[in-house]
């Protein structure tokens, strides 16, 4: 086994360990996740949506439904490396109990966080069974939807880790939820296009993770895809490896004092 097939091999196990944890409460746990952007799709899209013009040449739905596949991809993966990975660190010590094993601290972190990217691409694949009978779904590029709500959910994992890692308590979160996650859901072209907004707010609109999977995400769904969107592409790219490398090492940190 190479080193890099050992590293694969076990973060996999840490996944698979979050996995069987789960099944005993699914049900319950896929409610939670899905059912608010479901709602949203619902009250906003066919509610407000039929006083809101067309936007960008689409109904109003159609505008919706891909920004809230990328938030309801931030929201699923954060809650599960905040709430999630917290628990079974600070609480549970079940990070300490694995890394006594052969696996490390950088594996026990990959497997926490593709486990909340599988989290959220169970939930964006909800909305999207959704989506396709609405005939929102336009054109082949939409296959790719579902691999890019799963690097969505990777993203914001590491996004999330890397803050429980300095967390001290679970009321830590209300910061990162409200001022973090709450700011990146409101005013990252979700709901209305950033070029409405003042120029000083669109510019830093650019710089949230989520706007960029979000105009990625419309761009698929509604079969634009344009060459010069490598940039957002390399933009969430970067921003992942950072979260990762970051999440990486204060969990170190925190674990081995």
């Amino acid at each position: 086994m190479t080193q890099l097939t050992t590293r694969v091999a076990g973060a996999f196990r840490v996944w698979l360990r979050n996995f069987e944890s789960w099944k005993d409460f699914a049900v319950a746990s896929l409610v939670g996740t899905v059912a608010e952007p479901l709602l949203f799709f619902a009250a906003m899209g066919f509610g407000l949506g039929r006083f809101v013009d067309e936007i960008q040449g689409q109904p109003y739905v159609a505008f919706l439904a891909p920004g809230l596949v990328a938030s309801t991809a931030m929201n699923a993966a954060s809650f599960e490396t905040t709430f999630g990975s917290f628990t079974r660190m600070n609480e549970q010590r079940t990070y300490e109990a694995i890394v006594m094993t052969p696996i490390s601290v950088g594996e026990v972190v990959a497997g926490d966080i593709l486990w909340a990217a599988s989290k959220s691409l169970l939930a964006g694949a909800v909305i999207l069974a959704f989506m396709l009978p609405l005939g929102l779904l336009a054109g082949p590029l939409a296959a790719a939807v579902l691999p890019l709500t799963f690097a969505v959910g990777i993203m914001f994992g590491a996004l999330g880790m890397a803050y429980t890692a300095i967390a001290p308590s679970y009321t830590f979160f209300n910061y990162f939820f409200t001022l973090v996650i709450g700011v990146m859901f409101l005013f990252s072209g979700v709901f209305f296009p950033l070029d409405g907004l003042p120029s000083w707010v669109g510019w830093a609109a650019w710089f949230l993770p989520l706007t960029h999977a979000v105009i990625l995400m419309r761009a698929l769904t509604s079969g634009t895809l344009e060459p010069s969107m490598w940039v957002n592409g390399a933009w969430l790219a970067a921003f992942t490896l950072a979260a990762f490398w970051l999440s990486v090492r204060l969990i170190r940190r925190r674990l081995i004092r």
